[in-house]
């Protein structure tokens, strides 16, 4: 069993075509199996001390459940093992008996194993591309969602499966980003949200409806009260201080346009690139000679849509090319990493499929050609230039975005119920949104605030 150093470097392949290769440790099988034999000949107590199997391949009743077990038993006190690449990338629990008893509740598939079960399955590990990544501790969770009182006619993807799968988060909001609250979190999700200040762009097809007049209207008395002139300035202030979150240790993961209208934001910093349908003010005509892409996290050389009439932010997305291809012909693939020697998007692209179903959203997919040289590329449309799914570092944290909206609803639209769960448990791309709230549980070292 290895812990997940604090320092590990992030390997693998990048936009920039850097591949890691995938390099053979002697094995310790033999070794493994004779502690076992010597164990149970000197302690024979020991094999009555059983353990819990989670599998995460084929044979899992819920992918999802089996995730909030694992997090539960971490809040605990509990250590769980990752089994990465082991039968889709299995959980080991102490055999607890609240752990049995929530498995039994919430219908996730496990097993009981003994010690010399467990030396064959660490000798299986050993001697093939997996790892064993011990979680510690429980993360924090934020979520940065508007405040109740404001309506928005969508749901969010990572709200729903943490809900599903009883994972205990908080609601954040740029109130609370500015005042610092983030220092009290270990990882922070983004989702359907426009850090431009431009009000999602919704203004083309919406800009008289009730709930776009309501929410523009209470976005604007939320950067009054702040004391900031323009929605865009106070959006802007809120991914700064998003940026240090991340800086100091922080885990971001984002999703939709809450991947590139953060970047965008942060390249344009102080300049406006708001019409002024949304602000009353005209954008700055140099905006776009103007962006710093230096202080973007994951993208750069992009180009803004300035039309404040196009439902799009900057050409990183490439939704119309999903759009041409249709739901039928629509799916990504997942890369494969050296477990032992990058075990972060090893835990990152867990699932027991390679190839996942494709889902739109207003950012569905990355352009290539925008996606700097450092950020790594987990997951991409095969002979294409889209790229799905990327992770990078910043100072001492990490970002993650994945794009589209939501996994089990190929095209979400303003207005459409939310996505039942429970008729999707097994959804693979659900569960690439739960490999990320695991990942910090093995991270070492303590974030600095």
């Amino acid at each position: 069993m290895k812990a997940f150093p604090a320092d590990v470097a992030v390997g693998g392949r990048t936009a920039g075509g850097r591949t890691a290769s995938l390099r053979p440790r002697r094995s310790i099988a033999f070794a493994s199996l004779v502690a076992s034999i010597l164990m149970l000949a000197l302690f024979p107590f020991a094999a009555a001390q059983a353990e819990i199997l989670i599998p995460m391949d084929l044979v899992q009743t819920d992918h999802l459940k089996a995730y909030g077990i694992a997090y539960h038993a971490l809040q605990q006190g509990l250590d769980v093992e990752w089994l990465l690449n082991y039968r889709g990338g299995s959980f080991l629990c102490p055999d607890a008996d609240e752990i049995t008893r929530n498995l039994l509740l919430e219908g996730v598939a496990f097993q009981e194993i003994d010690a010399g079960t467990r030396a064959q399955i660490m000798a299986e590990i050993e001697a093939n591309n997996m790892e064993s990544i011990l979680l510690e501790k429980a993360p924090r969770i934020g979520v940065y969602v508007p405040p109740e009182g404001v309506v928005e006619p969508w749901d969010d993807a990572v709200m729903l499966v943490l809900e599903y799968a009883d994972i205990p988060f908080d609601r954040l909001y740029d109130r609370e980003v500015q005042a610092g609250r983030l220092s009290e979190y270990d990882w922070l999700h983004l989702h359907h949200e426009d850090f431009t200040g431009q009000h999602g762009k919704f203004y083309a097809g919406y800009h008289t409806a009730a709930w776009y007049v309501n929410r523009k209207a209470q976005f604007e008395a939320l950067a009054a009260e702040a004391g900031f002139a323009t929605v865009w300035e106070y959006k802007h202030a809120t991914a700064e201080g998003i940026r240090e979150f991340v800086a100091r240790g922080g885990f971001l993961f984002a999703m939709c346009s809450g991947t590139d209208s953060y970047d965008i934001a942060m390249a344009a910093g102080p300049v406006d690139i708001v019409d002024a349908v949304n602000d009353g003010t005209p954008a700055d005509p140099q905006a776009q000679q103007k962006l710093d892409f230096s202080r973007c996290l994951s993208f750069e050389n992009f180009v803004l849509e300035m039309n404040p009439l196009a439902y799009e932010f900057s050409n990183i997305d490439m939704t119309e090319a999903s759009r041409l291809r249709g739901p039928e012909a629509d799916y990504f693939v997942l890369f494969d990493f050296s477990a032992k020697e990058d075990p972060v998007p090893t835990m990152l692209t867990q699932c027991h499929v390679n190839m996942v179903n494709g889902f739109m959203g207003q950012t569905t997919s990355f352009n290539r050609k925008t996606i700097k040289p450092s950020t790594l590329i987990l997951a991409d449309v095969p002979g294409s230039d889209e790229v799905r799914y990327v992770h990078g570092n910043f100072g001492q944290g990490t970002f993650t975005f994945f794009g589209g909206h939501d996994p089990e609803d190929y095209e979400h639209h303003v207005g459409d119920p939310p996505t039942d769960l429970a008729l999707h448990k097994n959804s693979p791309g659900y569960r690439l949104i739960l490999n990320n709230i695991l990942f910090p549980a093995a991270k070492k070292q303590e974030r600095k605030t």
